[in-house]
């Protein structure tokens, strides 16, 4: 018998081993095919649509909310209600950075964060936040100090035209150290009412009835203007509030949809949940409107009224409801916060220059309270953060409790925090000063020269 060939030998040797390798290989590539990818990595389209949001939530802001405003008061008050918004949104940004993030979003408090994050120690430019873990963090933390900043401006609208700029600022220091913090830390940074369940997709409680409560406390406080109830006080140019208001709106997208965190699916339905809720709240308004003064008339104030009542009514429940959800929170937030700033404000007799309270207050405690109805997966919401265990009746109670407790924690710091505003430097301007116009006696300018 022949002995096989050497060089035959050494190919049926090296098939042997390359057949064994390919196997070891292809049964390992089976089994981590198997297991789920636990690696998160960076996501370019996630990163863009949420810089793309922070910028589209600084549009409402600036100018947005400052025209918004600027139009409603009085000529002789325009730069002053620019120059408060303003300035607000810049002192917020660096208070942010400074030790807001830290205090919000981290730490396992139940009603404050930790200092863990202040000046923004630990975050490098690939760092990965918690909460947006497809995002950088330092993209996250500018978003979030949008709606700070926007949650602080808003109070400016109640004590417009009266209080001292000083007063502004030392009471917007005070009511974001003390009040927005905690809220946003209870309700997005793993505290209080994120343990009990509560649903605020993007700033129900925490932005919009948190303001609201501040300022209706301010519209008291600081007292109302001269002449108020006597004279006519109409705004000086709907013109520039119809700008400014078409910019909160188109903000607004950013502001819902970005705080999903994604470029994804629950993005798209808030998206589509800002447009439906707006456009349905402008127009119960203005049939309420039109019933309520018996004229027949709709008026632009109206219309952007509307809006807005809409846009904030949706906020909470952006990413929870459906599309038919979102049109009936608008039509209900209509006429709600048209009695708003018509019978209650009466009933309250607060001079809300703006009505704050009147639109954000009640518009987000009927966003608030409605986000429990219709995130219900029978009516075609998507059951919250536990769709599996989802119960109406016991999701509306948390609902309820956070408004509730929204409510009672924004009224105290805000209390506290304009007596110590006054004590300091004083609220409000002399009356001198207040019937010649803020613009020229504060700040030594005039919005428009004849």
């Amino acid at each position: 018998m022949k002995k096989p060939r050497p060089s035959l030998c050494a190919l049926g040797a090296l098939g042997a081993g390359l057949w064994a390798t390919a196997s070891t290989a292809l049964a390992q590539e089976a089994a981590a095919a198997s297991q789920p990818n636990t690696l998160i990595t960076l996501s370019a389209g996630d990163t863009a649509w949420m810089l793309t949001s922070t910028l589209l939530v600084v549009l409402m802001i600036v100018p947005g909310l400052a025209l918004f405003y600027g139009g409603l008061a009085r000529s002789k008050n325009m730069l002053s209600v620019l120059m408060q918004v303003f300035v607000i949104f810049a002192l917020i940004a660096v208070l942010w950075a400074l030790y807001g993030y830290s205090l919000a979003f981290s730490g396992e408090g139940r009603f404050l964060g930790d200092f863990s994050r202040a000046f923004l120690l630990g975050i490098a430019p690939d760092t990965l936040g918690a909460l947006m873990p497809t995002v950088p963090e330092y993209v996250f933390v500018a978003f979030q100090s949008t709606f700070a900043a926007i949650a602080v401006a808003l109070i400016v609208g109640s004590f417009a035209e009266r209080m001292k700029f000083a007063a502004v600022l030392v009471f917007a220091v005070l009511w974001f150290t003390f009040g927005y913090l905690p809220m946003a830390h209870m309700v997005w940074g793993g505290g209080l009412l994120a343990q009990h369940g509560a649903l605020d997709f993007a700033g129900g409680t925490v932005v919009h009835i948190n303001a609201g409560i501040a300022g209706l406390v301010g519209a008291y406080l600081v007292g109302p203007r001269i002449g108020y109830g006597k004279e006519a006080m109409t705004p000086h140019s709907l013109t520039l509030t119809m700008v400014g208001a078409s910019l909160l709106w188109v903000g607004w997208f950013g502001f819902n949809a970005g705080s999903a965190g994604a470029a994804n699916g629950v993005a798209g339905l808030a998206f589509i949940n800002t447009l439906l809720a707006t456009g349905a709240a402008t127009l119960s308004w203005l049939a309420g409107e039109a019933l309520h003064k018996g004229r027949g008339k709709a008026s632009m104030l109206g219309a952007v009224s509307g809006a807005v009542a809409g846009l904030v009514a949706v906020t909470p429940a952006a990413g929870f409801v459906g599309p038919m959800g979102a049109i009936v929170i608008g039509l209900i937030a209509g006429p709600v916060c048209l009695w708003g700033v018509g019978g209650l404000k009466k009933l309250l007799g607060a001079d809300d220059a703006f009505d704050v309270f009147g639109v954000h207050g009640v518009g987000g405690i009927v966003g608030a309270l409605l986000t429990g109805v219709f995130a219900a997966p029978a009516l075609g919401g998507t059951g919250g953060i536990t769709p599996d265990s989802f119960a109406m009746g016991a999701q509306v109670w948390v609902q309820a409790q956070s408004v509730l407790l929204t409510m009672v924690w924004s009224a105290l710091v805000s209390f506290i925090s304009y007596k110590l505003a006054d004590k300091l430097v004083g609220l409000r301007v002399l009356s001198d000063d207040e019937r010649q116009g803020l613009d020229v006696t504060t700040h030594g300018e005039t919005a428009y020269h004849r």
